[in-house]
This record gives C-alpha cells, structure tokens and sequence, in this order.
C-alpha cells in the first residue's frame, strides 16, 4: 500500500469517523433510519476500500477522491464545483485582474463533460462557430472530465493575442475538431433598437450586465417618439449578467404582481414586488428567448409570462438563476455552490425549471464546424423563424397571440444546464 495512499485513507477515515460518532451522540441510528446520511457515509467507505482492492488495476486514489467529490456537488447544485487551492488562488487572481478571453459561457453536461452555454456575439468563439450546446473535452490538452467549471473559465484567459487550443464535440460532427483560438479584449455587443413596419419596435439585448435596465428604458422612450405601439424585447443568447438586473427589467414592463423571488437556506426569502413608478411601457409586448438565454434574463421572461404581461416566443430557456458564494476549506481551496435560487412568481426555481414560451419555434442550428474551411463572421444563416413568429405574434394582438403551441415542421432542443460559477469577465462597454 502506497504512503499516498494511506494517508488519504486515514484522512477520509478520520472525518468520517468523526461525523459517525456525532451521528450516534446525536442520537441518529442507521439501522432504524434508511435514509439516514451516516449509513450513506459508511457506504462511501466500503466503496473507497472495494476501489482499492479490487479494481483491475492500481487506481489513482486522487483523482478517485476529488471525482466523488465532485459528483457530491453535482449531485446537490449541478451549478456547484470544488477548487483546490492552488486553483482557487488562479480563480480568485482572475476575478480581480481578469485577463482577455474567448467570450464563451460554459456548463457542464451530464454532471461530466463541459458544454457551451453561449459564444458571446462578435467574440473569437463566436466567429470561429462555436455555440450553444457544443462540448468542450480538453483546454490546451488537459481534459475537462472533472475539471471544475470555475477552472476552465480561467484556462481560457491569458494574455492579449495569445492563444488556446480546444477540442470540440458537435452533435451533428461525431469526430472531434481541435481549433485554436485567439484571446483578445473583445466588446459586448451594445443594445440594439429600431421600428419597423412603423409601429413596432426591437430591442435586442444581449447582456444585462448592471445598469443595463437604465439603458432599454431609455430606447423604450426613444422608440415611442418614433412612433412604436408594440414592441418585441429580444432576450436571445443573453446570457451574461447578475439575476437582480432581470428583477429592474422586468419592472419596466410590470406596474403590479410580482417579479419573483430568491430564496436560500441561510438567506432569507425576499419578494420582489413590481414598482409601478417603475414601469414605462404598459403597451403589447412580445419577449424572445432561446437555449442560450441565462440567468438575469430568464428572471425578465419568468415574471412577464406568469404575470400573463407578455408573449414569449421562442425556444426554452437554459435555466440558470442563482446567488453563488465561494466557500473556503480548511485545505486552502473552496466549494462555489449556489446559496439561494430565484423563483418565478409561480413559486418555481427557474434554475430548475428554465422558462418554457407559450409559443414554441426552434431556433437556427449552427453550422457544423470545418477547421479546414474560413471560420464565418455570421455562423447562422437563413431567415429567422423566430424573431418571424414573433411579429406574427404581435400583429395579432392579444387575444388572438394566447394560443400555445410549437410551430409545424420545427423540433426544440432540450437545453443542457449547469452555469459556470465564475462565468464570462465583464468586458469594457462601447
């Protein structure tokens, strides 16, 4: 038996015996209880030694180890994972100078490999055709398997104009596809706005990073001098900002209700309640979502579809709306898990739920990547169905726009969930 081996041994033994024996002075008996944690423990045990015993070859206890720990946060906050401390040392440094990236937002599929969330429009992962629900199995090499989320956000960063290689799994292209990157200090898109067929208005955001509400209220008010009575808020691929932006967006269209609400169980609940001196388009509205819009978003989409103040048209959403805190171990390193979720007002956490139109279209899928072929500007192409169904929506006004249904001929992807905690560094506004 290895010295390694033997310590981590005495080490999980000791805590668990530890917790067994407060187990039992508590009073807890796992005989009497099946679903009692300490007999769950000492199956954790038994499985740790039977690892080591029998498994048809010498097995790496360390990655061992740190894979069931991090299958116990998935198991618990598919959103959560744990860093070591010399990588939460690299996480913590990159909060606080954050380096160029390639503008992706990353999740982890399946609790195993590390998917695509969103490449953020005009960022190198985006021109290079990544998007939404591609898998990424290695970072300059190192597989993501049990890499934590945190940590392969900050592989992505370097120094300006250098670059990162990563191997890619698309649905549609079985063989894996190795592509370099180049980071750079790429910008958000800004907001975008305008009418068309003279009384109807877009806006299209693809960030609500904070103070972004400010922003569309001021396009609201620019697009009604122009002579808007009706307006779609574009909410597809945005999925970059903190949940309580969506709570101030949602203001704007709601006068009463509520927005939602976050709770957690050391973080008591808080209800957030429409201001109706808040509220500056009272008029129909329409909201487009699809399987990259995350977080603050989905808060916006949430409250207007179950105040019935909207229309969502559009593809589910990814489902991602929590209050993440980095909690310290005693090893040096840290557990990011998530300490409250934000509800929709229909008491469901959105994180768990994502936020389904009542207009279902599919939206475009991207074109499968060709490393031999000119990386495109636009990787979607061809007419857009859902921002097309939309104003169909819209024209019809709202008693006619309630009927549900997906529209013929299109199929949805289900989206894969599991936000990085650290998630996209906010790039310098235009």
């Amino acid at each position: 038996m290895s010295k390694g081996f033997r310590l981590a041994i005495v080490g999980v033994s000791t805590v668990l015996v530890t917790l067994l024996l407060v187990g039992a002075i508590m009073g807890r008996s796992a005989d009497t209880n099946p679903a009692d944690p300490y007999r769950h423990i000492q199956v954790f045990t038994e499985v740790f030694s039977k690892i080591k015993a029998d498994y048809v070859e010498e097995p790496d206890m360390k990655n061992v180890t740190l894979g069931a720990i991090n299958g116990l946060l998935v198991s618990l906050d598919p959103f959560a994972s744990y860093l070591n401390a010399d990588q939460y040392k690299q996480y913590l440094k990159a909060k606080e100078n954050p380096h160029p990236n390639v503008g992706l937002v990353l999740s982890r599929k399946y609790g195993y490999e590390i998917s695509i969330v969103d490449a953020i429009p005009g960022s190198p992962a985006d021109k290079a055709g990544l998007a939404t629900g591609d898998v990424i199995e290695a970072i300059n090499g190192i597989s993501t398997r049990d890499m934590p989320l945190a940590y392969a956000d900050v592989l992505l960063q370097g120094e300006p104009n250098s670059t990162v290689e990563l191997t890619v799994l698309r649905l549609r292209k079985p063989d894996p596809a190795k592509i370099t990157l180049t980071r750079v200090a790429w910008k958000m898109p800004p907001m975008t706005s305008k009418v068309v067929e003279n009384e109807i208005g877009i806006i299209k955001t693809q960030n609500l990073e904070a103070g972004q509400a400010k922003v569309i209220a001021q396009a609201i008010a620019d697009l009604q001098k122009q002579g808007m009575k009706k307006l779609i808020l574009d909410l597809r691929d945005c999925a970059s900002g903190e949940p309580g932006e969506g709570v101030a967006v949602a203001n704007l269209f709601l006068d009463k209700g509520q927005i939602g609400s976050l709770l957690g169980q050391k973080v008591a609940r808080q209800v957030f309640e429409a201001d109706p001196g808040k509220a500056v388009y009272k008029d129909p509205l329409v909201v487009l979502t699809n399987r990259g819009t995350a977080g603050a978003a989905e808060v916006v989409a949430a409250a207007l579809l179950d105040n019935k103040r909207a229309q969502i048209v559009g593809e589910r959403t990814y489902g991602d709306a929590a209050m993440r805190k980095a909690i310290t171990t005693e090893d040096g390193g840290a557990v990011l898990i998530a300490v409250a979720k934000y509800y929709a007002p229909n008491g469901k956490a959105i994180q768990e739920t994502s936020v389904t139109p009542n207009v279902l279209v599919a939206d475009q899928e991207p074109e499968a990547i060709d490393e031999e072929a000119p990386k495109p500007e636009q990787p979607k192409s061809g007419e857009d169905e859902i921002l097309k169904k939309g104003l169909e929506v819209l024209k019809k006004g709202p008693g006619q726009a309630a009927s549900t249904g997906v529209v013929p001929g299109l199929s949805r992807q289900e989206p894969e969930k599991i936000v990085t905690p650290l998630g996209v560094p906010k790039p310098q506004q235009p």
